[in-house]
């Protein structure tokens, strides 16, 4: 699941970013609200975490503006102030939920997954083939065995999962998946299919990570 994350204090948000990664989200960070509508308009984020005090466009603003657009994701707003008349003005402009600060990390993670649960509760478990994947467990499992995958092997594996047969280039993984700002190389995808093809043989899948040449990967039947 990928989330944007518009926070200004950057010893906050390098926080929040380290917890959400920890917790197996791709996080996208940026600092200000005119940065979070340019994300907004060109990524595909499953949420977003918006705080009200940004400079250039306040969280409020950002809010209104993507909602007048049609986009429909979840969004937590974040803000500092108290009073009932902030929560009420974000309510009231299509926030899904607030948090005001200090918060407990915790609630904070119980409260992203309240505001995603009508997207995951029905398909909290993906299968494929004889391949089964958790999301409240992040296990990959047969009836042979199981994995409990790491951060990236589950974000990848739920991708291929969430869209059997569909070819899926690295550079979309790269984007899903690490994120706008990373520096890491488009290598580091390759990587992590391997790690995840060797778990699917661990396991005696009957599906595979089937290779396209100049196009991408997809998750397919073994015998196709």
């Amino acid at each position: 699941m990928r989330i944007l994350l518009a926070e200004d204090e950057k010893g906050l948000s390098k926080a929040l970013v380290k917890i959400f990664e920890k917790n197996n989200y791709s996080v996208d960070a940026v600092y200000d609200g005119e940065e979070a509508l340019a994300f907004l308009e060109l990524g595909s984020y499953d949420a977003a975490v918006l705080d009200i005090m940004m400079p250039k466009k306040d969280g409020i603003t950002v809010l209104k503006e993507i909602r007048a657009k049609g986009n429909s994701i979840p969004v937590l707003m974040l803000t500092a102030k108290s009073e009932i008349e902030d929560r009420v003005a974000g309510l009231d402009s299509g926030a899904n939920d607030y948090l005001p600060k200090p918060f407990d990390t915790r609630e904070l993670l119980a409260r992203i997954r309240s505001i995603t649960r009508a997207k995951t509760e029905t398909d909290t478990k993906l299968t494929a083939g004889n391949i089964s994947l958790d999301r409240s467990t992040y296990e990959l499992s047969s009836p042979s065995g199981s994995f409990r995958l790491a951060n990236k092997e589950y974000q990848l594996m739920e991708y291929f999962m969430s869209n059997p047969h569909r070819i899926l280039s690295a550079e979309m993984f790269m984007e899903k998946i690490w994120g706008f700002d990373s520096d890491a190389d488009i290598n580091v995808v390759w990587v992590y299919i391997s790690y995840l093809r060797k778990k699917l043989t661990a396991l005696g899948a009957d599906i595979q990570i089937k290779s396209t040449r100049n196009a991408g990967y997809s998750l397919e039947n073994c015998d196709d």
